[in-house]
């Protein structure tokens, strides 16, 4: 019933507005535009999904907000329906001839296809290939983060649905189980460290007082920064209290159970290989992440010829500083690392001050790519420390993107839990990878694109959006911000660690590498600091093949643009060839092929 009364109460000059941005979702008549029907196909897969419409904010500024008292469906009948539904949407976009489109949806339409064909092929066979719940992902800890980051509160409705969120955690948690069962009757289980880690994370979460919990705290500072009265604080908060008893608590505990009894059936194998057609699926990730036919033993073949490049250049660079070269690079970059020159120190206010410090490299460059960029976003971007409930098993970083009517910017998180893992060398090449010019220059020009359909707006093409943010540090590099030369070290380390990740990878799930063979090729190559290269070995368990999609991204990019210089000569424009390659959004590296060696011919004609 509230939902049906937040539908009443809304205009119908809103409704009329949001009807035409959702492309006429319902109606099921074919459409003349192949645009029209993505983004028609688009909306009806994220109106299921009322975390993604919080997440992308379109329909609150229509005073829409039925979704917001609402999770996502995890159970897999919703998992059935919806691949049901991408099978639909697959022979709705087949059904146009693409010779007969403009050249913009023949774009659409090839991404669209390679995308919905693979995921249609791989749907049946390695849907529960997967940990839903792991280290790093899952409803355990996206949830909160979810919560936290997503779910904005400008009134007493938004912080009753937030409330309602809480309420209905059980159900959410209860459909997660019901495929984790699932996969454990398939053979599918996690190896035994990512239990062990779910377990402390769960255990943490719920072993923490309500009041200290991030759903209870960040819900409190909501109410009181949307102006709130304090009587109306004091019962939402008393409502936020008993759910967090009632609901999210036990939900958690749920898990916790299964967990534990799990853990006794798990091994120490964390390829992979391990899993039914397990070798099979492997190179099914690799295709889906790098958008190309590389083989694993290309991918490690490459991997370890381009640890041997990039170390080299950093041997120069150390040998001029003075470095004895003779020890591995790893070494030299790990003493470097622990230099007092280069540390902050282990204090809130240390802390306090890298975040600053990525705010003013991510100012200084945006302030200086005009040279370099036609265009640039009008989104901003800020500089977070990633919650620490789930910092100790989170990645070094990670970039979560504006919301799309622009009421929230792109944010980049910071690992700070170990604060030597943050060297000063370190900071630049970070700091543009996950914000500017990389992720975040990218994803908020690609939403910024309202010309183009809501899917090549949001598109997840890894080897493009991966490929774009590493080009992104060299590119920095070459536009003169990285002078000092250790800050040039620690783009090389950076580069270095994604080579080392090809090798790595493929050494886990393709030849069959120990977590402990990865963490010590890792620690012997690169020089990051430990609690790093842990986190990101069980990282590449827990993601098979996704690490591979940056370097075989970046090498693409670096390709295309000297193939660009070398057709076009004194016609080559840096500023227009990035145009082209933002402008379009993400694509599978093939297509973006297609679009540079077009462009290079429509410049050549003049």
């Amino acid at each position: 019933m509230k939902r049906f009364f937040k539908w009443l109460g809304i205009g119908v000059g809103a409704i009329i507005v949001v009807l035409a941005l959702v492309g006429i979702w319902f109606w099921h008549a074919p459409l003349p535009n192949l645009h029209w029907t993505l983004n028609r196909a688009f909306m009806k897969v994220v109106m299921d999904s009322p975390e993604t419409l919080t997440q992308l904010h379109m329909l609150e500024q229509f005073g829409l907000t039925f979704h917001q008292d609402d999770l996502d469906d995890e159970s897999i009948a919703a998992g059935d329906e919806a691949l049901a539904m991408m099978k639909e949407i697959g022979a709705e976009i087949h059904s146009f001839d693409r010779e007969d489109l403009p050249y913009q949806q023949q774009l659409s339409y090839d991404m669209a296809t390679w995308m919905l064909d693979r995921m249609e092929s791989g749907a049946d066979k390695w849907r529960f290939h997967n940990y839903p719940v792991n280290q790093l992902f899952g409803v355990q800890n996206g949830f909160p983060s979810f919560m936290e980051s997503a779910h904005q509160i400008s009134g007493v409705s938004d912080a009753e649905d937030y409330n309602a969120r809480l309420s209905k955690v059980g159900t959410k948690f209860s459909q997660v189980l019901e495929g984790l069962k699932l996969r454990e009757e398939k053979g599918i289980l996690p190896p035994t460290f990512v239990v062990t880690k779910v377990l402390d994370e769960m255990n943490g979460f719920v072993n923490t007082p309500v009041e200290e919990n991030i759903l209870y705290a960040s819900f409190k500072k909501k109410l009181e920064e949307a102006g709130i009265e304090e009587a109306t604080q004091a019962g939402l908060l008393a409502e936020t209290a008993k759910q967090m008893q009632e609901s999210v608590y036990p939900a958690y505990q749920l898990l916790i159970d299964y967990f534990t009894a799990l853990k006794p059936k798990t091994t120490s194998d964390d390829g992979v290989w391990k899993l039914p057609n397990g070798d099979e699926f492997y190179r099914f990730v690799l295709q889906m992440f790098t958008t190309s036919e590389m083989s694993p033993e290309e991918i490690h073949v490459l991997g370890l010829k381009e640890v041997e490049r990039i170390q080299a250049q950093m041997r120069e660079i150390l040998a001029a500083e003075g470095y004895d070269t003779t020890k591995p690079v790893g070494t030299l970059m790990r003493d470097l690392a622990s230099e007092e020159r280069f540390l902050y120190p282990d204090t809130p206010e240390g802390r306090q001050q890298i975040l600053q410090d990525y705010q003013q490299i991510i100012d200084e460059i945006s302030a200086g790519l005009d040279p370099w960029f036609a265009v640039q976003p009008k989104a901003g971007v800020k500089v977070e420390r990633i919650p620490e409930f789930k910092e100790k098993t989170a990645p070094g970083a990670y970039y979560n993107p504006p919301a799309m009517d622009g009421s929230r910017p792109g944010i980049f998180y910071a690992n700070l839990y170990d604060i030597n893992a943050t060297p000063k060398f370190g900071m630049r090449t970070l700091a543009y990878h996950e914000a500017v010019p990389g992720h975040h220059f990218q994803i908020a020009i690609a939403q910024e694109q309202k010309e183009l359909p809501l899917f090549r707006r949001m598109a997840p093409f890894t080897a493009y959006t991966e490929g774009w943010a590493l080009y992104s540090e060299q590119l920095a590099w070459e536009a003169g911000f990285q002078k000092n030369p250790y800050d040039n070290l620690g783009r090389l380390q950076g580069e270095l660690f994604r080579a080392v990740r090809l090798v790595v990878d493929t050494g886990i799930h393709y030849k069959r590498w120990t977590r402990e063979q990865a963490i010590e090729y890792m620690l012997t190559n690169t020089g990051n600091a430990e609690s790093d290269v842990v986190s990101e070995i069980e990282r590449y368990i827990v993601m098979p093949g996704q690490a591979c999609a940056y370097k075989v991204g970046m090498i693409e990019m670096l390709k295309l643009r000297e193939k660009a210089q070398q057709q076009l000569g004194p016609k080559f424009d840096i500023k227009a060839f990035h145009d082209v390659v933002l402008k379009n959004g993400a694509m599978p590296l093939a297509t973006l092929n297609k679009v540079i060696d077009d462009w290079i011919a429509e410049v050549q004609k003049g």
